[in-house]
């Protein structure tokens, strides 16, 4: 038999959906609502957790979670960019994550490396900023040649900024402010009482993103904030969900947001609240 005409006539597998297209109709429909009446966040940062024990759970390596992770990265910023959210931030490596072991180190700033080379056209496509907020001097120079040139090749790009804190901490963060707050004022250009919160977060690292921070997401059912971005949420809403980072895909991240437009922001005050003593 000559197959040849059988497989011209072969139309190529057809890619499986992402973003908006990939969730049901209903939840597709009310992301769109509620970002056209201003009731999504803005303002998102995930803690990605859960890696390494979904792959041991699954008997494999650790390092198969973090590569799975990787996917769940790129099907969340596309989700994000299609509802309209200004800022994406992302736990993608802590400075406590120096001590794990060298191996696994290795491979997840690998996988850092992979995903900035891959993934630099669709961010440019999307026109999405990239920004990466903490102590990058300490990332090995194979990795900042990479992080620099997308960080450049994104720099003037206006839809939604994606923030991968790398080599970060909080505290650390604060810490560094507070210095260079301190040095000007050693300088005589800044006095002690001109320090408020608005000099504060100008010295912080995030200070590129730009407004506060509305939703912080866990995967994984950790409930705790591990040193991410603790100056940033004093007054963000906080979501702990069940689900490991390598399964958190579109669906899961479309609920989050759709429980954050439920939720009653008061900031202090009483705000829609009606049963307040």
């Amino acid at each position: 038999m000559n197959v040849q005409p059988l497989l011209q006539n072969q139309s190529p597998q057809t890619p499986a959906p992402s973003g908006l297209a990939s969730l049901p109709a209903d939840m597709r429909d009310a992301l769109q609502t509620l970002g056209a009446a201003g009731r999504l966040p803005e303002h998102v940062a995930i803690i990605m957790d859960g890696n390494g024990r979904w792959a041991q759970r699954r008997g494999e390596a650790r390092t198969v979670g973090h590569r799975a992770g990787a996917d769940s990265v790129r099907a969340v910023t596309r989700l994000a960019r299609e509802v309209g959210l200004k800022s994406l931030t992302l736990y993608a490596f802590s400075e406590q994550n120096w001590q794990r072991p060298r191996a696994e180190v290795d491979v997840l700033l690998g996988l850092l490396v992979e995903y900035l080379a891959s993934e630099i056209e669709e961010l440019k496509r999307s026109d999405i900023k990239l920004l990466a907020f903490g102590n990058l001097q300490r990332l090995p120079l194979s990795v900042r040649m990479v992080l620099e040139t997308t960080l450049a090749a994104t720099a003037n790009h206006k839809t939604m900024k994606l923030g991968l804190c790398l080599s970060y901490g909080g505290r650390e963060e604060i810490v560094q402010a507070m210095q260079r707050l301190a040095v000007r004022v050693a300088k005589g250009q800044l006095r002690p009482e001109q320090i408020d919160e608005a000099a504060i977060e100008a010295e912080l690292w995030t200070a590129p993103l730009g407004g506060p921070l509305d939703l912080l997401i866990r995967t994984s059912g950790e409930q705790r904030l591990s040193n991410f971005l603790l100056w940033q949420s004093a007054y963000a809403e906080l979501a702990f969900v069940q689900t490991p980072w390598p399964e958190f895909r579109e669906l899961a991240f479309a609920a989050a947001l759709c429980d954050y437009s439920h939720r009653d922001r008061r900031f202090g005050g009483l705000g829609n609240a009606r049963d307040e003593d």
